[in-house]
């Protein structure tokens, strides 16, 4: 499977039919694995209690059109045939509508924005801006704060129930299949039985999760592919041994004679009905680790025919079968033949495994993404494979789910509350998809605004049916994933809120470089050997933090570099255009500014890896800056124009000069305050003197190879000697300084603001990893400086 880095950024050239074959057939395995196991509880959640299986058939013929119609107008024609086309560089999912969003409107709420942020590659518009006239809808969005905030709330809410999501889909998806026991335990034994074994699969099943699933993940698309074809041919065995006229249910006559004959009790049983089209979310989630054709391949010629037939065969055999001792027994087991029986029970154990692990792994990936853009309190974040990308394992996230798991498991114990839980989850992140998409058709598509209004109530209508049924079921489980929305929605704003607040604050406090510079004549001030890093969060002048460092201790590095490292509204950032290199005051103060950027799905460096690249990256910024060295503008003009200019540099700029022409990145603005420049011209016809890097991962030595061939000799020594410092600061070692804050409320502040930012916050950063761990800085080269934020 071809899920390395360079899938999410692949062409858009179309795929040939034989990749795009073996990419649909690899996709079953982790797009289609929770919808594939849907018909395990579906019709048991339906009959759980609500409605009654008569002679008459009408409730099964009702169900099986509702079942029917359901997954065509949903999965088939909303997803595959709409929502797939929203996508974000080849990214699908929520966060992926909503980077789409903020790209072509100005309704992000992080604060660090930049102008040179809209020349990388992956921020790309469905049409140029000063040709795209301002709906009314954007102006708004862009005018009232509060409908942004609103709108991030709204992505907020479909983060949590994804998450909520990651708890209740691994438990009804295991205890549906282990559950096939009962035709073959005692009614005394059954509990003592099903439960059990269903906590010890789980268990072992987020035990695995430390080793990732890149070792096993081979056997996952012949065992989904399997469960398919097994549960087609038992519907089509049933339908031509029971019922060959079952078709004639797919009517949707019938869903009316079912609502008029069960009335208030059919819409209630609407709740385990919507559980058809669980998983139809991944088909956009994993929509980066394929491709539209691929994934629109595999479910009209496989997955949806499957499911039909095997809904289909469940509904022929219960049309001829009522002799039922319980409703619980109207599953999928009992319409399997007793002769293979065991079979398939093993079969839709190993099928559920693998859905619960696409969802596991869906939701340590949406975490991720909202750490990314400060929407969730930091935590270690551990990449299970070298080859491929995106597989990732969160530590505390995945014991957490796994209890939650046994709990809901052990807990509810009957498909019926777990299938009300789980409902309300999947229909609550259909109804935010809706929506966002309906923005994208205005904002991104550029489609009149009654298109988007039509797309919004025909599917949204569709939708807010299935969700008052299952919220109607509040008291019977539908409560647990409002209460972990709650808890997380609570976590999510706090963590947001304050961040935001803490930005705000470093931006008023930030000193001025007149400041820095004087520090160098002060007495007793001394410069250091060394590489200190400065991390901060902001793109432009002096943090706080580093001020509050030298006044307690007057010393600091040889060479100094003042780190921001941010995340951008897209969802990968080539490494050619990561490093934004400029110089902060005179190049003799050896001070300079690194902005690396990151996308909501990259992958952040080690340390080690991080530390080559970014001496590489200041070499090679000191050669391309040696022509304004040589400028007759006066000094203060020098300074000024270095302040705001920012050079995107290449990480490896040596080992990936094929891939990126720096001649190609001189972007010129005259009105932007960030200028993006790459003097080519001190560099192409000069290729014995571009500046390169070469480490030693014992001694972090670096050597750097100098040609005389630049624009002057007084430059060329400059450069010389401003190499050689940076050579020998590498060698004597690098620091990295970063804030360790404390949070506390202005006096006056409301008990609310008191609360959330005074106890909520303190309480989730003590408690949550540091960002030592996020940025993965070694313990031993660490210096925290104590800050005390006044909110």
């Amino acid at each position: 499977m071809d899920l390395e880095f360079g899938r999410g950024l692949r062409s858009p050239q179309r795929d040939s039919w034989k990749t795009t074959l073996l990419l649909a057939y690899q996709s079953l395995g982790v797009v289609y694995g929770d919808l594939s196991i849907s018909p395990l509880y579906v019709y048991k959640s339906t009959f759980a209690e609500d409605i009654q299986h008569s002679e008459t058939n009408e409730e099964i013929f009702g169900v099986l059109s509702f079942v029917f119609w359901t997954l065509t107008l949903i999965p088939l024609i909303k997803y595959v045939s709409i929502v797939l086309r929203a996508d974000d560089n080849g990214e699908g999912g929520t966060f992926a509508l909503y980077s789409l969003i903020c790209r072509h409107a100005n309704v992000s709420l992080l604060p660090n924005r930049q102008i040179a942020d809209e020349e990388l590659s992956t921020y790309k518009l469905e049409c140029p801006p000063e040709i795209t006239d301002k709906s009314r809808i954007k102006v708004c969005l862009e005018k009232h704060r509060n409908l942004r905030v609103a709108l991030l709330i709204m992505v907020m809410i479909g983060t949590c129930m994804v998450i909520g999501d990651g708890v209740l889909t691994p438990a009804i998806s295991v205890f549906s299949a282990v559950s096939g026991l009962e035709f073959s335990l005692s009614k005394d034994h059954r509990e003592y039985a099903v439960i059990p074994i269903t906590c010890v699969i789980l268990a072992f099943l987020f035990a695995l999760q430390h080793y990732g699933t890149h070792r096993v993940g081979f056997l996952f698309a012949p065992i989904v592919l399997a469960w398919l074809f097994c549960m087609s041919a038992v519907g089509l065995y049933n339908i031509i041994q029971w019922n060959p006229q079952i078709y004639q249910a797919l009517n949707p006559s019938y869903m009316f004679k079912f609502l008029k004959k069960t009335r208030k009790y059919g819409w209630m049983s609407l709740g385990g009905i919507l559980l058809c089209m669980t998983g139809s979310e991944a088909m956009f989630a994993d929509l980066g680790h394929f491709s539209y054709s691929a994934i629109q391949l595999a479910f009209t010629c496989l997955v949806y025919p499957a499911l039909i037939l095997a809904y289909m065969g469940q509904a022929a055999y219960l049309s001829k079968h009522h002799d039922f001792y319980s409703s619980s027994q109207v599953g999928f087991y009992i319409a399997v033949p007793d002769k293979i029986r065991w079979p398939v029970l093993v079969l839709a154990i190993l099928a559920s495994v693998v859905g619960s692990q696409a969802i596991i792994s869906g939701t340590f990936s949406i975490i991720n993404q909202s750490q990314s853009l400060s929407c969730f309190p930091r935590v270690k974040v551990v990449h299970t494979s070298e080859k491929i990308h995106g597989q990732i394992y969160i530590p505390e996230i995945n014991w957490l789910l796994m209890i939650l798991c046994i709990a809901v498991t052990v807990g509810f114990r009957d498909t019926k509350h777990m299938g009300n839980a789980s409902g309300l989850a999947v229909i609550t992140v259909m109804l935010v998809t809706t929506f966002l998409t309906s923005l994208v058709i205005v904002l991104c598509w550029h489609r009149p605004p009654l298109l988007a209004l039509a797309f919004l109530l025909f599917f949204g209508s569709i939708e807010a049916l299935y969700f008052s049924a299952s919220l109607i079921k509040f008291r019977e489980g539908a409560w647990l994933p409002i209460l972990l929305a709650l808890i997380l929605m609570a976590v999510m704003l706090i963590w947001h809120y304050t961040t935001i607040k803490k930005y705000e604050f470093d931006l008023q406090n930030k000193v001025t470089l007149e400041w820095l510079l004087a520090l160098g004549d002060k007495l007793g001030m001394v410069r250091v050997p060394g590489i200190g890093l400065v991390y901060t969060d902001l793109t432009s002048g002096v943090p706080a933090n580093f001020s509050r460092f030298v006044t307690n201790l007057p010393a600091f590095h040889q060479v100094l570099v003042f780190v921001c490292v941010k995340s951008v509204p897209v969802p990968y950032v080539f490494p050619a255009e990561r490093y934004l290199i400029g110089r902060v005051g005179p190049p003799g103060h050896r001070s300079y500014r690194c902005i690396v950027r990151y996308g909501y799905r990259d992958v952040h460096q080690d340390v080690d890896s991080f530390e080559t690249e970014l001496v590489e990256t200041l070499a090679t910024f000191i050669k391309l800056d040696a022509p304004y060295r040589c400028s007759e503008a006066s000094e203060q003009e020098l300074e000024a124009e270095r302040e705001r200019r920012l050079t995107v540099i290449a990480s490896n700029p040596l080992r990936n000069r094929a891939s990126y022409d720096l001649q190609d990145s001189i972007q010129h603005s005259a009105a932007s305050t960030v200028e993006m420049r790459a003097c080519a011209a001190a560099t192409e016809g000069n290729s014995p003197g571009r500046a390169a890097a070469a480490s030693s991962a014992a001694t972090k030595q670096v050597r750097f190879f100098i040609d005389s061939h630049v624009s002057s000799p007084e430059a060329d020594k400059h450069v010389a000697e401003e190499l050689e410092a940076l050579a020998a600061a590498r060698e004597a070692g690098t620091a990295f300084i970063l804030g360790h804050s404390h949070v506390q409320c202005k006096p006056g502040s409301s008990v609310l603001k008191r609360l959330a930012v005074g106890v909520g916050y303190n309480f989730l950063r003590r408690n949550c990893r540091g960002p030592d761990v996020a940025l993965r800085v070694p313990p031993a080269s660490l210096l925290e400086v104590g800050m005390v934020y006044v909110l």
